[in-house]
Order: structure tokens, then sequence, then C-alpha cells
């Protein structure tokens, strides 16, 4: 039985209007389900609320297949349509289907882009920030200690609960849609000490110091601890906000990890016996050359032909820092006649990129900067792409089973060099 404050039992019976009702009766079912017994209040969510494709709209025509419709019946569970009022929340819309101005080189048509952008207005008028990244730390929203989210995206939720100490789950459409308004979330999970101690070790026996090896570092410890909590330590160096994003994308790709511990590096792991909260438990993974080595031979295995017709950067969106190297790495270069280059990234890091005269060189190069979603969220790639080389364990692990595309895994010179020669060169150093 979930109990419920004096505020929350108002906004129930609704004090605060019939949407906010509404989202307060979905959170005390989930709340139920998972055997919450009480919320914590949040102020920072970040989901995907009220987007519609279009043949959604058409399904809820009847109800005038607007936004108060969609919202209503897909994001509240209501059996009536509710006027939506301005979230309550501080929101963020995590990423989106198409880019705002490539949606042509997409492939996307004139109808998907009309009914983007009008989601995206309705988006902005109630008061949900425009992030469109699943990166969302590195657009203006990073959480700090101890605050509590509800956030989508598993790369996000990974990097907010290991990376900064945030505690979000890793929520739904219809759980974001309804903290955004209710301003509660379940008192369940990632939220509570007890359930964020270490279970499982992976000892580091190899050097593990930039991008490429974080990649492979995640990769092999999702998988090896599934969905449960790793605590790493040993040779793992230079972390970095870019390293931690790759390694929580990679991990929670190939295992479901919403949390890890880096003895030493992050905020709750200042030791061992911190980690776990008490003495090691559970198994304990090796981490060596060996280990490595079939970790890329794994990613590796849905590569055959040497012929890279796509390649795809960014994924999760690329930083900043990360966008300066790929254009540094092609300056004076030029995509191959065979190929494509999409890098993708958030707006607020293009408008970065746009001013510091990157975009100009990637696309003086033949390759384009995109923004708000990804080749595996809009299942947008090049024409005729048979082949396709990636610097992200994560999109490696989804986009060629997705699509049923060849695909090679690599660091990101390599993969420039990919672009620029139409031929897939890498290999394991």
């Amino acid at each position: 039985m979930v109990t419920l404050t004096t505020q929350e039992k108002a906004m129930l019976d609704g004090a605060q209007g019939p949407a906010v009702a509404r989202a307060m009766a979905l959170l005390v079912r989930y709340a139920e389900a998972l055997g919450a017994e009480d919320f914590v209040e949040t102020n920072n969510v970040a989901g995907v609320p009220g987007s519609a494709s279009p043949w959604m709209k058409e399904y809820y025509a009847a109800d005038g297949g607007d936004y108060r419709a969609v919202f209503s019946r897909f994001d509240l569970d209501s059996d009536d349509v509710v006027d939506v009022p301005r979230m309550n929340a501080f929101s963020c819309h995590l990423q989106g289907g198409m880019d705002p101005e490539l949606w042509r080189e997409q492939g996307m048509t004139e109808a998907a882009n009309a009914n983007f952008r009008s989601d995206e207005a309705e988006v902005a008028a109630h008061g949900i920030q425009l992030l469109k990244t699943c990166t969302p730390y590195l657009a203006g929203n990073v959480p700090v200690m101890g605050e509590h989210c509800a956030w989508m995206e598993s790369s996000a939720v990974v990097f907010c609960n290991s990376v900064v100490g945030g505690r979000t789950n890793c929520e739904g459409r219809e759980s974001t849609s309804a903290a955004m308004l209710a301003k509660r979330i379940p008192n369940w999970g990632f939220h509570r000490d007890a359930y964020r101690l270490g279970q499982h070790a992976i000892d580091v026996q190899v050097p593990v110091d930039d991008v490429f090896d974080w990649g492979l570092l995640g990769y092999f410890t999702g998988a090896a601890v599934e969905d449960t909590i790793p605590v790493l330590s040993g040779a793992i160096a230079n972390p970095s906000l870019i390293r931690h994003k790759h390694f929580g994308a990679a991990a929670a790709s190939s295992g479901g990890v919403e949390m890890y511990h880096m003895v030493g590096i992050t905020p709750e792991a200042r030791d061992l016996e911190t980690a776990f909260g008490g003495a090691p438990r559970g198994e304990r993974f090796i981490y060596d050359a060996k280990a490595r080595r079939r970790t890329w031979e794994t990613l590796n295995s849905v590569g055959q032909s040497t012929a890279v017709d796509f390649v795809m950067l960014g994924c999760p969106h690329y930083s900043i820092e990360q966008i300066a190297e790929a254009a540094h790495l092609i300056e004076g270069r030029r995509v191959h006649a065979n190929c494509a280059l999409w890098i993708f990234t958030s707006r607020a890091v293009k408008a970065v990129a746009d001013a510091g005269g990157h975009t100009a060189t990637l696309r003086a190069a033949g390759a384009l900067l995109m923004t708000d979603t990804c080749s595996a969220i809009s299942q947008a790639i090049p024409p005729g792409t048979r082949v396709a080389a990636f610097d992200s364990a994560k999109q490696t692990h989804y986009l060629p089973a997705m699509m049923g595309i060849e695909g090679w895994f690599g660091t990101t010179a390599e993969c420039i060099d990919a672009a620029c020669t139409g031929v897939w060169r890498g290999d394991l150093a």
C-alpha cells in the first residue's frame, strides 16, 4: 500500500486539475506494481512527452488527433481527453526522430517533417525544454549528488547514477510524463541507498586509458554482470566525461547496467568497502588482454566485407571535444565517393561547433553534423548501406541488428580513415 502525503492526496483528488490527477493515479498504480511504499519529489525529468507519429494521431482522430489526445491517452493512460497544462517539474525532451534541417538527407518525408515540427511546437508550449538529445548532461541538465531524477534513456540513466551521483531508475514515457506534472516518482530502486551498493567485482588488469578502451571495457562489463551493479578497480586511467559516456552506454547495451562504481573515480566508491557497503561480494570477473581481445572480436563479429559505405559517429551524442577531434582528423581530406559520414550531437553542442568552425570543416570534407536523433532511433541510414563503421560499442551492438547490415567497431581515427578511403583497416593494437 502506497502512503500519500496530504499534498499528494490533494493532487490525486483533482486539486491541481484533471491532468495532474490522472498523472498521480498512474504513478500510484506504478508504485504499487513496484512495491514502493511512498514517493520522492523530483524536479528533474527527462523523457519524450506527447511525441506522436502520424499513425498515433490518426488512431486518436476521434479525440481530435491533437497533442491533448495523444498525451492523455498514451502518456497518462486516461480514459478521457483532458487539457494538458504546462509541466510543473523542470522537464526536458530527449532525442527525437529527425534532424530539423537535414531531414531530407535522412530520407524523411515532408509529411513526417510537418508532424515533427507540430509536435515540437506543442512540447515547447507546455514548458518542456527542447534538448533533443540522449546526453542531457552535455546540453545543460547536470544533476547534483543525491538529486532525485526521473530520466529515460539507458546511457543517460547510467551516467546520472554513476558519474554525478544523481538518483534515477530507467523510466519510461508514461512515468516520466506523469512525473513532469506531479513532480513525483516512486521511492524505489536507485532512489534508495541500499539498492545502490555494488554486487560484483571487475578486476581490470590491462591498461584502459582512452575512449576506445573505455568502450571495450564497458561492453565486457555489461556482458559479465548483466543488469547488476559492478565495482571496477585496477588499471583504469584518465577518467573524463566522454570516457564515462562511452563506458556506460556500452555496459547498458550489452547487459542493462544502470549504475556502476569505479574505485577512487566515481563519487560513491571512495574504496572497495564503500562501494560494496562492506566486504566485496558476488562474482569476481577479470578483464585482461585475452578478455579485451574477445570483447573486440565479439563487437566485430558482424563485419565481413571491408568495403565501408557508411560511418556513423555520435552514439551517445558527441561532445564538443569529440566533434573538434573529428574535424581535426578529417581536415584536408574528403569523404570517399562511395561512403557517407554522419556525426550526431545535440542542438546545444552543434551551436558551439558552428561557432568554432568545426561544422564548416566537416561539411567541406563531405561529412554531415546532425542533431536530435541517431541512426538507431530514426532508423535512417544512407540508401544502399551494406557495411557501416562506428566508434561506439552501443551503436555497433544495435544498428547492424536493426537494419540488417554489417558493422565494424574501432577508434575514431579508424572510422574517419574508413570514411575517407571507403575501406575498413581497423585492428586491435
